[in-house]
């Protein structure tokens, strides 16, 4: 592909990336609960999923949702029900006191095995994604040249960009530690989460797949 199309796809990408979405949401609220560092498993599992989801575009499966009525119906209602019912349990958390160190946490806080699989099914929860993929790709993709390069630059460019948001949505989350650490900001801040999660659950059950 040319330069120019290339910088129109990161200029795409960087502006699409930085929109609030579960992904951004759950990399800000475990960057304030849990600081960076320990977010970094969070993030794993979000670019995890978003790595098969790219894949599975590229190898057909937006194509297939988007096609199948009753498939994707089938993943939007089970990724909505997902992201309700960690709203849900977000929003019901009773307020656990922050460490004072920008990466301090308690064991009782999650294993970094539960943050990677919370991330992993955030990401995964949104069938739209696959379809965004196989619809977003080819709009910078030269019909004529090899399909393999253009992909491997399309996709790469999209991943570092995603995690570098990721990665500001955490640090941000972690410079709002010392200031929600009380009570009464913890628990708002967990019926704010709890609320967008929710939010996000009830209109990802409304998408059509067109």
């Amino acid at each position: 592909m040319s330069l120019n199309t290339w910088l129109l796809f990161l200029v795409t990408v960087f502006f699409v990336s930085a929109t609030p979405g579960p992904n951004m949401l759950l990399a800000l609220s475990h960057g304030i609960r849990y600081g960076v560092r320990r977010t970094l498993p969070t993030l794993a599992g979000l670019l995890t999923a978003l790595g098969l989801i790219m894949a599975g575009s590229a190898a057909g499966l937006g194509a297939i949702l988007a096609a199948s009525e009753l498939l994707f119906s089938l993943v939007k209602y089970a990724g909505a029900a997902y992201l309700i019912w960690l709203g849900i349990k977000t929003w019901r958390a009773a307020p656990q006191p922050l460490g004072q160190g920008p990466d301090s946490g308690s064991r009782a806080e999650g294993s970094a095995w539960q943050r990677f699989r919370t991330g992993f099914l955030v990401a995964m929860s949104n069938p739209k994604a696959f379809v965004f993929f196989t619809a977003l790709f080819p709009q910078f993709m030269d019909a004529s040249a090899p399909q393999g390069p253009q992909l491997m630059a399309l996709a790469g460019t999209f991943y570092v960009i995603e995690s570098s948001w990721q990665l500001a949505y955490a640090a941000g989350g972690s410079r709002l530690r010392s200031w929600l650490n009380s009570p009464l900001r913890l628990s708002w801040m967990n019926r704010f989460a709890g609320g967008s999660f929710m939010a996000a659950g009830v209109a990802l059950s409304g998408i059509s797949r067109h």
